[in-house]
């Protein structure tokens, strides 16, 4: 494709509706409130991205990120669009603390080139498009909240479950119990989003071990901090042990590899950007280590591009690609994962496949 000149750039607020307050043991989004990043380029194709902000996970905030884009917007404009690893490392020494407005961008260059180039994103990382199958998240509530929930997904058509747990011991181990009572032939992953210690998590699965209940997986049961926790949870349980908050860049990978800290490394690119999270994915398969495909609560805009980049990449054993399933509200029209929490991308024939509705 020719060398194209960014004409325009510009960021804004976005809002959608939840179906229900998104609850983990570090807080709750009762709204989505994230920022989206919109580029064009002089061919008049454009490309978006999206900034999902979790401040009560990563300390990044809506106005924060609202300004670093405008800034980046500022810069881009009138510029070539050229080499997008150089703009996108650029990025990162000016906002290090602000990850999200990273991905945004990355996320915007990526569906403008592809776009560009008339070729799915999916392209960009690979050769063919693996469909993908997601699970879907049991947040945190009481009992009878966890079993609506249950019953619901599995109306749904999805077959595999994440529970949120990590803020009550005795009232998580009832939930658990009672989605596996219901789900009995599927999957059960685990995320205590750091609100567990070792000891806690170790008794936890010893509990459910009891009940005759085996996670497929446990994800980010101690603080991120807690490295040598982590690393006692890994060694001592039979449950493979996910990295989420303590895997936020390519360094914390590095190292959770080298200490044996981790079974399966979880990408999101709200934590490190689309480049990077490439490097982490070559990091860990070079490693034998599994990874999981995550988000923060995205719309379908940004969750789809971060299921073109497992599609395309491949080797992704975990799924975690649901936000867009608690919207209330239609937010972005093209591709949308089916109802049973299906990617299938082969239907896309240019960039993301998404476009934002705005008012």
């Amino acid at each position: 494709m020719k060398e194209m000149i960014i004409r325009k750039a510009a960021a804004r607020i976005w809002r959608a509706r939840l179906t229900q307050p998104f609850r983990t043991a570090k807080g709750q989004h009762d709204l989505l409130e994230n920022v989206l990043f919109s580029i064009e380029l002089s061919n008049g194709v454009r490309g978006y991205g999206e900034a999902a902000v979790a401040t009560h996970i990563t300390g990044e905030t809506v106005p924060g990120t609202l300004r670093n884009l405008r800034i980046a917007a500022g810069q881009l404009r009138g510029k070539p669009l050229g080499d997008i690893r150089k703009l996108a490392e650029s990025f990162k020494e000016k906002f290090p603390g602000n990850p999200c407005a990273r991905a945004a961008v990355e996320m915007a260059l990526l569906d403008a080139v592809t776009r560009g180039k008339k070729i799915p994103l999916w392209r960009f990382f690979g050769t063919k498009p693996r469909t993908l199958r997601s699970d879907m998240t049991v947040v945190l509530g009481d009992v009878a909240d966890a079993v609506a929930m249950t019953r619901e997904i599995l109306r749904r058509g999805i077959r595999s479950f994440k529970v949120k747990i990590g803020r009550n011991f005795g009232e998580d181990l009832k939930r658990v119990a009672a989605v596996a009572q219901i789900a009995k032939k599927y999957p059960l992953y685990l995320d205590a989003n750091q609100g567990f210690t070792a000891v806690q998590t170790l008794k936890f699965l010893k509990e459910l071990a009891l009940l005759k209940i085996r996670p497929a997986l446990i994800e980010q049961p101690v603080p991120k901090e807690d490295l040598e926790g982590l690393k006692r949870v890994t060694r001592e349980s039979t449950v493979p042990v996910c990295a989420d908050e303590s895997a936020s860049s390519i360094e914390d990978v590095r190292l959770l590899i080298r200490e044996k800290a981790a079974d399966v490394i979880n990408i999101k690119f709200m934590k490190t950007g689309i480049l990077e999270s490439w490097e982490i994915a070559k990091v860990a398969r070079k490693h034998r280590v599994k990874l999981m495909i995550g988000t923060m609560m995205e719309t379908a805009l940004a969750t789809t591009a971060a299921a073109h980049f497992a599609a395309g990449v491949g080797g992704f054993d975990f799924i975690d690609l649901d936000a867009p399933l608690f919207m209330d509200q239609k937010v972005t029209r093209g591709f949308h994962v089916s109802a049973g929490g299906v990617y299938n991308l082969r239907k896309v024939r240019a960039g993301i496949g998404v476009t934002p509705l705005l008012p």
